[in-house]
């Protein structure tokens, strides 16, 4: 699937200008570690892009959060490997997360949202002013994100990645877009 035809259908489905920004981050990370890695940046940004296609149908019930993604992106026949990041993305189905881009979609998805948290308590309120001595900070401030979120980013080891070089990675991506 192309990215045009990717954002077609994901703003045909959500309706919230705030999800979709948080696709567009986690796109942007996942675009950047796909570079990281040298896999492919195309694929896994479309990873990113759609991996809450389903957020606006399943509200209120996590558990079928991802599957129901699933579903809509096997019948545009979106790339298996990607279907399958998507639905282990969600902690409530117990996939194993086997490849690396299942790995980093796992990690990508809550450090958006700490991206966009930090950004919100700056002075400025501009993400090209964040840092990763600032996000570290308000990573290990107590109560600023919850325990689930913060072992998700930290599961960033499971790739190789050290928490700090994650973060770092993060914010490029985030700022580029």
């Amino acid at each position: 699937m192309e990215r045009e035809q990717a954002l077609e259908e994901l703003k045909g489905r959500l309706k919230s200008e705030n999800l979709l920004r948080h696709s567009f981050a986690v796109e942007a990370i996942m675009r950047e570690l796909a570079f990281y890695f040298k896999e492919d940046i195309d694929k896994w940004g479309i990873a990113g892009l759609l991996h809450d296609i389903d957020y606006d149908k399943t509200a209120g019930d996590p558990a079928k959060h991802g599957l129901v993604g699933a579903e809509i992106l096997e019948t545009l026949d979106v790339e298996s490997s990607i279907v399958y990041a998507i639905k282990a993305h969600n902690d409530y189905h117990g996939i194993e997360r086997k490849r690396k881009i299942d790995k980093a979609l796992y990690c990508a998805s809550p450090m958006a949202v700490v991206i966009s948290a930090c950004t919100a308590v700056l002075p400025s309120k501009k993400v090209e002013d964040l840092t990763v001595e600032f996000v570290m900070e308000k990573i290990n401030e107590e109560g600023f994100i919850n325990d689930t979120e913060l072992q998700q980013i930290k599961s960033c080891e499971n790739l190789g990645i050290g928490l700090e070089e994650f973060v770092k990675i993060s914010i490029k991506a985030v700022q580029s877009i």
